[in-house]
């Protein structure tokens, strides 16, 4: 080989190189920037939904370390494509794993709020209502329909419970009556 294919070949590793790499940059920058567009969306309605202005602090300076988590990571994604460019072996997978680890310290810089803890409480109780509808709906519909329901399982359950108790109470009051006849 000559020095001209050897120069042609790394020439072409390089490229391919820095092609790859800055598909997953790309790839990894759309990724954050749509991470980041829902999040904030989302925070947003969060804190629009919350009226208790200490929580709405709070909730507002969770979003300001958030925020600074993703453009930490943003300037190490520049630096660690700068080194790349200068020469330095950068896995790609260092990429992902930046973002990852962003999109995690984020998530627990929000998620430790007093207002994303209300808001998660108010999702839950709003769940459970929801449920309750659901559930109410569902047993008025099968009593029309005459079919028993579970609330109705669930009284004969205990109406069977208390006649057994009821029973063991007359067998018990039974065996004294008998060991006093038979004295």
């Amino acid at each position: 080989m000559n020095d001209s294919s050897t120069t042609d070949a790394a020439q072409h590793d390089w490229t391919s190189f820095m092609e790859e790499m800055n598909e997953q940059f790309v790839d990894a920058l759309e990724q954050n920037v749509e991470a980041q567009a829902e999040f904030v969306e989302s925070w947003s309605e969060t804190l629009e939904s919350s009226a208790d202005d200490e929580r709405l602090g709070e909730g507002v300076q969770g979003y300001a370390k958030a925020y600074q988590v993703w453009m930490d990571a943003a300037q190490e994604m520049v630096e660690r494509t700068a080194d790349a460019a200068e020469g330095e072996e950068v896995d790609v997978e260092e990429f992902r794993d930046v973002w990852l680890n962003s999109a995690n310290q984020a998530f627990k810089e929000v998620m430790s709020t007093s207002a994303f803890a209300a808001a998660t409480g108010e999702t839950v109780q709003d769940a459970m209502e929801v449920r309750q509808m659901a559930d109410d709906s569902a047993e008025a519909t099968l009593r029309q329909l005459r079919i028993p329901t579970q609330s109705d399982v669930e009284e004969i359950g205990d109406r069977l419970v208390e006649l057994e108790r009821r029973q063991h109470e007359v067998e018990r009051k039974l065996d004294r009556v008998l060991e006093h006849l038979e004295e």
